[in-house]
């Protein structure tokens, strides 16, 4: 390349991202212990951003109405995921998106804290569409939440954190891609449909939903799930949710590059270039060329 072409061409910035996954019980300190040493392992491979999944402190305790589990919910700068990750990510020199069940005042939201690679708790993003059905009663325990979308400036790039059911919403990938993200992260807890409606295993379909997003904003996605039968501590037998993994890392054309078994721990790793993904962007318009004057049909329930 001339000299006088020189500067057109962007230095490279490479990220290796990881995303993990594992099984959750009652025991919070076993899981958030199982937790760490699976990011240890990926900062020992060269992660510098580690995915966790959702709510990875209990198992998924939305799957029924008890307002007992309200009791697990904990302030920000009280939660022991927090905490514990926040010297952890110090430690390491990453960052760590970590989901906790917390309690403002007389509210309760399910919330990601983003943690930056020298401890420092950025801030945090309240998970915005509540789910409510058979097996995800997310509506008995969070209020919807009250953050907007958010994007951070960490110290390896600029990331967008959404929160599971977050993740089947377009308008939540591209929000965050609007506001500058660089990265999709989305931590999940997602399965079977429970008893007694009939087996379904969304998992393709929720897949594809994410590549999607990956594809049309043309930025890398992560998904974190859980796996393991968990089941109703009021109704054992006839309520459960078999939680199928596949957690997976997509590109920014929508590809997937890696992805976890539906029944094992595992930690996923990719590298990406964002410096020649940002050109990628540059080279498709699609943000140059969207039409928010013909869009008022988005900030409306039934589209008039």
């Amino acid at each position: 390349m001339s000299a006088n072409l020189a500067h057109l061409q962007a230095a490279a910035r490479p990220l290796t991202v990881a995303v993990t996954q594992f099984s959750c019980g009652w025991d919070r300190q076993v899981n958030i212990d199982r937790a760490e040493e699976l990011l240890r392992e990926a900062a020992r491979a060269g992660a510098q951003v580690v995915l966790l999944p959702e709510l990875f402190e209990t198992p998924y305790f939305c799957i029924e109405q008890d307002t007992r589990h309200l009791r697990l919910a904990t302030s920000l700068h009280e939660n022991p995921a927090v905490q514990r990750f926040a010297r952890v990510a110090a430690e390491l020199g990453v960052v760590v998106p970590v989901s906790f069940f917390e309690r403002a005042g007389q509210a309760y939201f399910n919330t990601v804290a983003l943690i930056d690679a020298d401890g420092a708790v950025l801030g945090s993003y309240r998970k915005s569409h509540i789910p409510n059905g058979p097996g995800y009663q997310e509506k008995t325990y969070f209020s919807p939440g009250d953050t907007g979308f958010r994007v951070w400036q960490t110290r390896y790039g600029r990331l967008g954190v959404g929160i599971c059911w977050d993740q089947w919403f377009p308008e939540c990938a591209r929000a965050m891609a609007l506001q500058g993200a660089e990265l999709l992260l989305y931590p999940t807890a997602i399965g079977s449909e429970p008893p007694p409606a009939l087996p379904v295993l969304s998992r393709d379909h929720w897949q594809r939903t994410q590549q999607g997003h990956a594809a049309a904003n043309l930025m890398p996605l992560l998904a974190a799930n859980r796996h393991g039968l968990e089941r109703s501590l009021q109704d054992p037998q006839q309520l459960y949710i078999n939680f199928y993994g596949s957690s997976f890392i997509a590109d920014a054309t929508g590809a997937l590059v890696a992805q976890a078994p539906q029944d094992a721990d595992a930690v996923l790793l990719a590298e990406f270039d964002l410096a020649a993904i940002a050109q990628l962007r540059d080279n498709w318009f699609v943000f140059r060329d969207r039409r928010p004057d013909l869009y008022g049909a988005l900030l409306t329930l039934d589209g008039q």
